[in-house]
């Protein structure tokens, strides 16, 4: 009697920090409870993989396949899925909470102790499939194809957090232009805010590609401010930028960090702080915070920039994101 062949898929899978991602076959999973298998139809490639490969993140497991920017159709569905088959969905950073502590009671459930995130603590969307919670998917606008819609489920939504944050600001700091930047900076002009682009000293590239999508002004985030700003959004995962954005925003202005993980902060001078400034960060997000962002994406009709590469090419993709060689976002997509 032949044997029985399992359906399986194929997935780019991090086994060890620090090293090449290794292309294996894993079996088709069978969605449970809330749960959905999503054929992957796109996934954008984030600075925070890289963080988890290097493990520069106090949690996470291995082995992992990492990506939470995903797009994809449901294929199958648990008995108490929200989402039927045949659905497009997003998956994002936050795949689940408990729903029952103090945060998620307040509605901060991006700060629950006992969040999941999606490609650090459970599988992502470098794979064929992903199997996902449906009550933290998040539906995706219409008007975005599956790559231009891969970008803004991390680089978007982490990027509108941090500008919400960042208050009313007429004037608004990017510090470090790449996937996030670009999103938010569109965004932001939508708004009707000025917006200035601060790049890595000699990355005319970057400054051509910031007054591409609508900055006032683009420069060496070395150097001053053309004017006082009112506020400040660090993308760059460096610290020395802290009290350069410090220094280049106004009396009560703000500085957001908006990455997951920076290098130390330098130390400053109380007088940067002083005239009641602020720094904030940005830890992941909520499901509120998606919603809100595909409404306003929808109305805004972001140009998302991306560059496609087929799956098996996963790790070329992380070290064009490593070496900011690539303009906008990086996508992978099914071979």
């Amino acid at each position: 009697m032949p044997a029985v062949r399992t359906p399986t898929y194929r997935a780019m899978v991090l086994r060890e920090r620090g090293s090449p991602l290794a292309a294996e076959k894993r079996p088709v999973p069978e969605p449970l409870e809330h749960q959905v298998v999503l054929r992957v139809a796109a996934c954008a490639v984030c600075r925070t993989d890289l963080h988890v490969v290097d493990g520069e993140l106090d949690r996470g497991v291995l082995p992992i396949v990492l990506g939470h920017q995903v797009v994809g159709r449901v294929v199958s569905a648990g008995p108490d899925s929200t989402l039927q088959v045949g659905e497009r969905v997003g998956v994002p950073w936050l795949a689940s909470t408990c729903g029952s502590c103090e945060m998620c009671d307040a509605g901060r459930e991006n700060l629950c102790t006992s969040a999941r995130f999606t490609g650090c603590d459970v599988d992502g969307g470098f794979a064929e499939l992903v199997l996902a919670d449906s009550r933290f998917c998040l539906r995706l606008p219409d008007a975005y194809g599956d790559v231009e819609a891969a970008p803004l489920l991390c680089g978007g939504l982490i990027g509108f957090r941090a500008l919400r944050m960042a208050g009313q600001a007429s004037r608004l700091g990017l510090y470090g232009f790449g996937s996030a930047a670009h999103l938010i900076a569109q965004v932001a002009r939508h708004g009707g805010a000025a917006v200035y682009a601060f790049t890595r000293a000699g990355d005319l590239a970057g400054q051509e590609s910031a007054r591409s999508v609508g900055a006032t002004w683009a420069g060496d985030s070395t150097g001053p401010a053309p004017e006082p700003l009112d506020a400040a959004i660090i993308f760059a995962p460096v610290g020395e930028l802290v009290p350069l954005a410090l220094a280049a925003v106004r009396p009560g202005g703000t500085v957001v960090c908006a990455g997951i993980h920076m290098s130390d902060i330098p130390r400053f001078p109380y007088s940067l702080l002083w005239g009641e400034r602020s720094i904030r960060s940005v830890a992941n997000l909520t499901r509120e915070d998606g919603a809100e962002f595909m409404a306003l994406a929808e109305k805004a009709r972001i140009d998302v920039l991306t560059e496609v590469l087929p799956l098996a090419q996963a790790d070329r993709a992380l070290e064009l994101v490593r070496a900011g060689l690539a303009r906008g976002t990086v996508v992978l997509v099914p071979d």
